[in-house]
C-alpha cells in the first residue's frame, strides 16, 4: 500500500475549522474527516455550502466516499456528517467514548429523548482499532483530554489529530469543557508525539498565531517536539497542567458552543421539527441572583 494517502483540506474561516477528504490512490475509496455544516448563530440559518464543496471535490476527483469520521463532538461548529451520509451512504464513525460525552450533556440540555449508548453513530471505534477503506489502513488512537472521547486517525504517514494539538506556534487544545482533563491531554499529546518524527500531523483548527498572517494546518511530529510553544520536549506534565489550567481560565466559550454540542453528540442530527414545522435548539440560561430576584 502507498504510505501517502491523497489529502485535500477544506478550510472554513467562520469557524477556523479544517475538514479533510482523504483518499486511497490505489482504489479511489475515501473518507471525510470533520465536515462542517454552515450555521449562522444570529439567524439560526444552516446550509451545506461547505459540505457540498467536499462532495464536489470527491466527484471531480473520482473519489468514492466510504466513511465519515469525527475526531470528537465539536464545540465550535455543527457537523455535516448526516448530510454527507444522506448523499453518499457513507456511515458515520466516532470514538466509542462518545457515550461518556452523551451522558455528560444529556442533563445539561435536558435532552430526555437522547440515547446515551452511542447508537446515533453508525460505528463506535476503539483505541487501537484498525480498519481499511480500500487498501488504506486507518488506525484509531484514543486521545482524551480536550473531551473524554477525542480520537486521532493515523492513515499511512499522516495523523489527523482533531483539537488535541494546534500548530506549533499556537499550542494545544483547551481542557476545561465538561469531562476535559489537562493531565489526560498532556499524556495524549505525548502518545501522538511518540509517532515517527516524520509523521505528518493535520490540525482541525488554526487561528493564525501572533506574528503569522496565513492559516496553516499541517506540521510534523518532529516540528511539534522541537517547537511547540506548549508541549515541546522538555515541558513536564506538571508544568503543562499549570499552564493549561491558567490559560483555560481566561478563555471565553466558543461562539457556537451551545448549538454545536447538542447537535454533535447525536452524530450531527438536528432536532425534530415541532408541530409548527420549525426545529429548535435549546439555550441553557444562567441567571445572576440579582437578575433572578427581579423576574
Amino acid at each position: 500500500m502507498d504510505s501517502k494517502p491523497v489529502i485535500r483540506a477544506f478550510f472554513d474561516e467562520p469557524t477556523n475549522t479544517i475538514s479533510y477528504l482523504v483518499g486511497d490512490p490505489a482504489t479511489h475509496q475515501a473518507v471525510v474527516i470533520d465536515p462542517v455544516l454552515d450555521f449562522d448563530g444570529a439567524s439560526g440559518r444552516a446550509d451545506v455550502r461547505s459540505a457540498d464543496s467536499i462532495l464536489t471535490a470527491a466527484r471531480d476527483g473520482g473519489w468514492n466516499i466510504a466513511m465519515v469520521l469525527e475526531t470528537h463532538a465539536h464545540a465550535d461548529h455543527l457537523s455535516a456528517a448526516p448530510y454527507i451520509k444522506a448523499r453518499t451512504g457513507a456511515p458515520i464513525g466516532i470514538g466509542e467514548h462518545i457515550r461518556e460525552v452523551q451522558k455528560i450533556f444529556r442533563p445539561i440540555f435536558a435532552l430526555e429523548g437522547m440515547k446515551t449508548d452511542g447508537s446515533d453513530f453508525d460505528r463506535l471505534l476503539a483505541d487501537g482499532e484498525r480498519f481499511n477503506v480500500g487498501s488504506m489502513e486507518i488506525v484509531v488512537m484514543h486521545v482524551p483530554g480536550h473531551t473524554p472521547a477525542d480520537v486521532a486517525y493515523l492513515i499511512g504517514d499522516a495523523a489527523f489529530v482533531g483539537d488535541t494539538l494546534f500548530m506549533p506556534d499556537y499550542g494545544t487544545a483547551r481542557a476545561d469543557f465538561p469531562g476535559g482533563d489537562a493531565r489526560q491531554l498532556y499524556r495524549s499529546i505525548r502518545h501522538v508525539l511518540a509517532l515517527p518524527p516524520e509523521t505528518r500531523l493535520f490540525m482541525c483548527h488554526d487561528y493564525k498565531a501572533p506574528g503569522r498572517d496565513d492559516y496553516r494546518w499541517e506540521t510534523t511530529v518532529e516540528e511539534q517536539r522541537k517547537n511547540s510553544v506548549h508541549v515541546h520536549d522538555g515541558v513536564s506534565e506538571d508544568d503543562f497542567v499549570a499552564m493549561r489550567q491558567a490559560r483555560d481560565a481566561t478563555l471565553s466559550a466558543p461562539r457556537l458552543l451551545l448549538p454545536s454540542i447538542q447537535v454533535n453528540v447525536r452524530a450531527g442530527r438536528l432536532p425534530e421539527a415541532e408541530a409548527n414545522g420549525v426545529r429548535y435548539l435549546k439555550i441553557p440560561l444562567t441567571i445572576a441572583d440579582e437578575a433572578a430576584s427581579g423576574s
